[in-house]
């Protein structure tokens, strides 16, 4: 505490006893506000790995440490001085055992976190304060620290620092404010923080030096919890911004570019008048594996294929341009819907990084109009002609990697001259309803727009149909939709 040579810098005047019950009354339901905050995080440990949940408990968590400190500092100025001082406390005062002075200090118990201290440089005394010598690990029978003795306890890396603000206090009368640490006897670390100046005799010397050391542990730990969560927010921020960038990426690099009309065969008697649209997601970060394909093969038919990878990001999209270079190679290959999606199936069931989708695959032969088509766990193709539609009867088929050696059969539809295919992934509708009646409310909605379909001039007319019906719907996947027109 500050010595009596102290005596020319008047006191302020204390303040009003019931302003500080005030001021305790309302850092206590602060306080009591704050623990309501903190359950609430706390209350589903399964979320404890969210980055943006452990910011906020590491942010309440600094804010207790600061309102128990403001505790404690209203609670002393409310009670005034300790009614005993260190040379009248008995010697129970300062020697806790050493189990007890081990462990962190009780949050909110300010006594044992501040100490005072004074170095008399005329007479060579040193007085500490009962709390200073258990902050430092140190009976009061082993005594105090003289300031050439103090860097004994101080951390290696932190006594030149403290060298300066010692000296620049005691030669140059500049206060001291500034943090160390100590290594206590019981090898445990603290960080204190000391704030003093020097006291001056008539003739301007120094005389001795006081200080008031706060063990700000606690508060320190609290301030890197935060950094380090906000550091790691930020990273997962980057990464998955990252991930997302390369997922757009990719998904734009897979997809077929052409965004109007595109007719198969060129120039042929019979073609299919194609045009498809990816639609996102609500939630534009979440982009998902899924696709909508058309390609010309070299026998003159034609590959239609829509499907949807499980998951979201750079992995969904990755694995969508694995399945779907797979699909186009076998198509141009020869193979046959049916044993396609057989081949399909394999090679996710043995994917380095198994996953689940859902494909649809058809194969037109526009000599013949026939439509070939096999599917693994997806939404029929719906046929409208003569301004009515209906979802054509799908062959046997699972989702693809959902089990090892699945039989995939195939069907074959006529089509006739103006018949309207519409391919779509089921992410089309929100998910209110899940399973069969998803699906169904999907195809009942697309299937109302048969009379609109009967009067639209081209394939690209159909899709803008499509999208101006489920296109400002919040979807919580992205969906895509591809419409095929039988030509003359």
């Amino acid at each position: 505490m500050p010595s009596p040579l102290f005596a020319d810098h008047p006191a302020d005047r204390p303040p009003e006893r019931d302003t500080v019950e005030s001021l305790i009354t309302q850092a206590r339901r602060l306080r009591g506000d704050l623990d309501a905050v903190r359950r609430e995080s706390a209350a589903d440990p399964g979320l404890a790995a969210d980055p943006q949940l452990r910011w906020q408990r590491a942010l309440c968590d600094l804010a207790v440490h600061h309102l128990d400190d403001l505790g404690g500092h209203l609670d002393q100025l409310r009670e005034g001085l300790p009614a005993e001082s260190a040379d009248e406390a008995g010697p129970e005062a300062g020697s806790a055992p050493a189990a007890e002075e081990s462990a962190p200090p009780e949050r909110g118990s300010l006594l044992r976190r501040v100490g005072s201290a004074e170095w008399n440089l005329l007479t060579d005394e040193v007085s500490w304060s009962n709390e200073l010598f258990a902050m430092f690990g140190r009976a009061p029978s082993d005594g105090p620290l003289t300031l050439d003795e103090l860097p004994s306890l101080v951390h290696a890396d932190d006594q030149e620092g403290l060298a300066t603000m010692v000296t620049d206090c005691l030669v140059d009368g500049r206060p001291i404010d500034g943090e160390f640490r100590i290594v206590r006897p019981d090898a445990s670390l603290r960080t204190v923080h000391m704030v003093g100046e020097p006291v001056l005799d008539a003739d301007g010397s120094t005389a001795c030096m006081w200080a008031v050391l706060r063990d700000v542990s606690e508060l320190r730990r609290s301030q890197q919890a935060v950094r380090e969560t906000r550091d790691s927010l930020h990273r997962e921020r980057h990464i998955a911004q990252t991930e997302h960038r390369l997922a757009v990426e990719l998904q734009e690099a897979v997809l077929p570019p052409w965004r109007g009309s595109l007719r198969f065969p060129q120039g042929g008697p019979v073609a299919l008048d194609l045009a498809g649209r990816y639609l996102p997601s609500g939630t534009r970060a979440l982009v998902g594996g899924g696709w909508y394909d058309a390609l010309q093969l070299p026998d003159g038919t034609t590959l239609l294929s829509v499907g949807d990878l499980t998951g979201h990001g750079a992995t969904a999209t990755s694995g969508m341009a694995m399945v779907l270079g797979a699909l186009r190679g076998m198509a141009v290959a020869g193979h046959h819907p049916g044993p396609l999606m057989c081949f399909l199936n394999q090679l996710l069931d043995t994917a380095a990084q198994p996953a689940l989708g859902s494909a649809l695959c058809g194969r037109f032969d526009p000599a013949a109009r026939t439509l070939e088509w096999s599917q693994a766990g997806h939404p029929a193709p719906l046929l409208f002609r003569g301004g009515t539609g209906r979802a054509l009867d799908p062959p046997e088929g699972v989702l693809l990697g959902a089990t090892s050696g699945a039989v995939y059969t195939q069907h074959t539809e006529q089509l006739e001259p103006g018949d309207l295919l519409v391919l779509h992934t089921d992410g089309l509708v929100p998910r209110r309803t899940h399973g069969a009646d998803a699906l169904h409310e999907g195809t009942e909605r697309l299937l109302s727009l048969a009379p609109r379909f009967a009067t639209a001039r081209s394939a690209q007319d159909s899709v803008r149909i499509v999208v101006e019906e489920f296109g400002g719907t919040e979807r919580e996947d992205d969906a895509c939709v591809l419409v095929a027109r039988v030509g003359d």
